[in-house]
């Protein structure tokens, strides 16, 4: 039970780490659609890794990579549609997951694991994926966070100035593709967006800068993973949906109280 819970701490501290960085990015692009599309469409990803016995990591990783320079090509080059195509995608991809899944002989694999995540259940392994990821968000955010500025306020103006928008935009995406891939076993599937939705959302209204919400959003989604562990553990419940709904709590006291005011 140690092993299990300390490993869910750790997971849940990556995690925040991933929400603070790339939350702030989602909301202040309005990118949760296309975040969206990558999550749920990454189940093709664990579909075709059941089919041909892939790593499922591995499978997914690609997989999700794959979707994200596609929608980072739709969605910057047909703006006006973009909705619909990344809706398109979505549903493409997890089709693509449920059809290798049901050609697949003798299968055995927990789905609700991926689709609904188990953060007590996170091996080893997806911990140092998890902290290898932290690391290129924090050292991409050193390096580049002027430029993920520009582009996510005004790309004409940003390409005005000489930035290569189209790149910067890419490898914007390719980030929460990687993001969403690193959440799966602990988040799944289904609720990722929603908690990487909330924590920015409710730092947004007590703070001044960006780089002071990234670090509120990380505090928040810190303390909601854990809360939400602690709940689980005294009553016998599903983890995930336990933070989900502390996250939630929160985030509707929030959005009251911005509305009395």
């Amino acid at each position: 039970m140690f092993d299990l819970m300390q490993n869910a701490v750790i997971a849940s501290f990556l995690l925040s780490i991933s929400i603070g960085i790339i939350g702030t990015m989602m909301l202040i692009n309005r990118s949760h659609f296309i975040a969206a599309s990558i999550a749920h469409g990454s189940y093709g990803g664990i579909g075709i890794a059941v089919y041909f016995g892939f790593s499922i990591l591995l499978s997914t990783t690609l997989f999700a990579l794959f979707l994200a320079i596609i929608l980072s090509f739709i969605t910057y080059k047909y703006k006006d549609r973009s909705d619909t195509l990344i809706g398109v995608i979505w549903a493409v991809g997890m089709s693509i997951g449920i059809i290798f899944i049901d050609l697949t002989p003798g299968y055995n694999v927990d789905l609700m694991g991926f689709l609904f995540g188990d953060i007590l259940m996170v091996p080893n392994s997806d911990l140092w994926f998890m902290a290898g990821v932290c690391l290129l968000l924090i050292v991409s955010m050193l390096l580049l966070y002027h430029r993920f500025l520009a582009i996510s306020y005004d790309k004409d103006f940003a390409e005005i100035q000489g930035l290569r928008v189209k790149l910067i935009y890419t490898f914007l995406i390719v980030l929460m593709a990687l993001t969403v891939v690193m959440s799966i076993r602990s988040v799944g599937l289904i609720l990722v967006i929603a908690l990487f939705s909330i924590p920015p959302f409710i730092a947004e209204k007590f703070t001044a800068n960006i780089k002071n919400m990234m670090i509120l959003s990380m505090f928040l989604a810190f303390i909601f993973c854990i809360v939400g562990l602690f709940l689980s553990y005294q009553f016998d419940i599903s983890t995930t949906p336990a933070i989900i709904i502390v996250a939630a709590i929160f985030f509707f006291i929030s959005f009251y109280k911005r509305e009395i005011t």
